[in-house]
């Protein structure tokens, strides 16, 4: 997409919504035939618009799929943790969204709509557009959207009027924020108003946003008492057990200890159900047994674990395929765990798979940063990677493990590879072919 020399996009904003929508319309014409862009789009809409223009998807009408049956979406609804806070996310919005004549919206990580409540008269407008109950708004499927944007880049996104990228949906404006699950990271979803584009209001991105923090909040203080019952189950147990044990919930979530003092909160656990000794990155070989809400880890300091090969064995999976998603996947005899990745985690492993010698601090700084007598800075790094994947990294010099192996799933196009990064390394590695 071609644009002109940067201009201040402020006079945008200074417009009516219907000079403004007007002038989106014209800038998304120009997006989809790769002409020369009167003012540049916000980053956000201009990045969407391009993986829908690459998913060639049909800029008037999207796709068409089936919308969910009755019981497939009532299973949907128990099933799904933002059941627990939906009052608190109606007593945030839903008076808001009425008194604007707009809707409260609330769909599951796949972009499938669980709920909708508002303005009556709204909601037989947005029949028209398939912004109903069961209908699916995943980019993929409707482009552009507060829903389907707020999922794909799991932040919160206002899409309006003309920025949606099909056009059937120029006449509405949406705010959506993605809620996660405090206890595993998990998306969960998105929750939205959305309402027709001549009365919306910018601030409203905002309430959206304040009110899933809000629910997110609600989730980690059920979760915390959860994390206290297990506390006083494991309490008695521990103080029988001669070596090193640590009572961890589903999420690997920390209750109690003895002999051992892991360096983070959480640990990583493999995929359920366990069969025999698993091997943790942060402990070791590890014998498990069930706890009501949770496990006991009792770790086999240099005991022999059938199966389990030696420490570290297996294989990662470094996934940068999303631009905004990266994971590292570790998969051995005794389970497979994933961890959910920062940007500079994901800089950072990225280059030590391209290096499978290794690298110096000095010569990490100098990756990452361009300037190595960063070290220090590259250390604390190294040293928070450390204490969440332990023994899959070596260090003197920092590498992957010799008995793991690698690899690295990257984006279909080279120029997409952690799109937001800056590092020398990372920049490197997009010009190559």
């Amino acid at each position: 997409m071609r644009t002109q020399r940067p201009r201040d996009a402020s006079p945008l904003a200074a417009l009516s919504p219907t000079e403004s929508a007007r002038l989106m319309a014209v800038i998304r014409e120009a997006a989809l035939s790769r002409g020369r862009l009167p003012l540049p789009t916000r980053p956000v809409i201009g990045a969407s618009w391009d993986r829908m223009l690459r998913l060639g998807l049909d800029p008037d009408h999207g796709r068409a799929p089936r919308p969910l049956g009755l019981e497939e979406l009532e299973r949907r609804r128990r099933q799904t943790r933002l059941a627990e806070v939906l009052p608190t996310l109606r007593d945030g919005l839903l008076e808001a969204a009425e008194a604007a004549a707009h809707l409260m919206i609330i769909a599951d990580a796949e972009g499938r709509i669980l709920w909708i409540d508002g303005h009556r008269g709204v909601r037989r407008q947005a029949d028209g557009i398939a912004l109903v109950e069961g209908s699916h708004w995943a980019e993929d499927v409707a482009g552009t959207s507060g829903i389907g944007t707020a999922l794909a880049v799991k932040s919160p996104v206002r899409v309006h009027s003309a920025e949606h990228f099909v056009s059937a949906f120029h006449t509405w404006s949406c705010a959506a924020a993605p809620v996660h699950d405090p206890s595993d990271g998990r998306l969960l979803g998105v929750i939205d108003v959305s309402g027709p584009a001549g009365t919306a209001h910018p601030t409203v991105l905002s309430l959206v946003t304040a009110t899933a923090r809000w629910a997110e909040g609600e989730l980690r203080l059920a979760h915390s008492r959860e994390l206290e019952g297990l506390r006083a189950v494991a309490a008695p147990l521990l103080a029988r057990i001669h070596g090193k044990a640590v009572v961890v919930d589903q999420h690997g979530w920390i209750a109690g200890v003895t002999g051992v003092t892991p360096r983070e909160r959480r640990l990583l656990l493999p995929k359920a159900p366990y069969d025999g000794p698993v091997w943790l990155p942060a402990l070791g070989a590890c014998a498990v047994e069930p706890l009501p809400g949770g496990h006991l880890l009792r770790v086999l300091d240099g005991e022999a674990s059938p199966g389990t090969g030696p420490a570290g064995w297996g294989d990662l999976l470094l996934d940068v395929r999303h631009p905004h998603r990266w994971t590292l996947t570790f998969t051995g005899p005794s389970g497979t765990w994933i961890h959910e990745l920062s940007a500079r985690q994901a800089e950072v492993l990225l280059v030590l798979a391209a290096h499978p010698e290794g690298r110096t601090a000095a010569q990490l700084a100098q990756d990452l940063f361009g300037d190595p007598t960063r070290t220090v800075t590259v250390r604390a790094a190294m040293s928070r990677l450390r204490g969440r994947v332990g023994a899959v990294l070596a260090h003197r010099p920092y590498r992957i493990a010799d008995s793991v192996r690698i690899a690295v799933a990257g984006p279909d196009h080279p120029a997409d590879l952690l799109p937001h990064s800056s590092a020398p390394a990372v920049v490197r590695l997009r010009a190559q072919p």
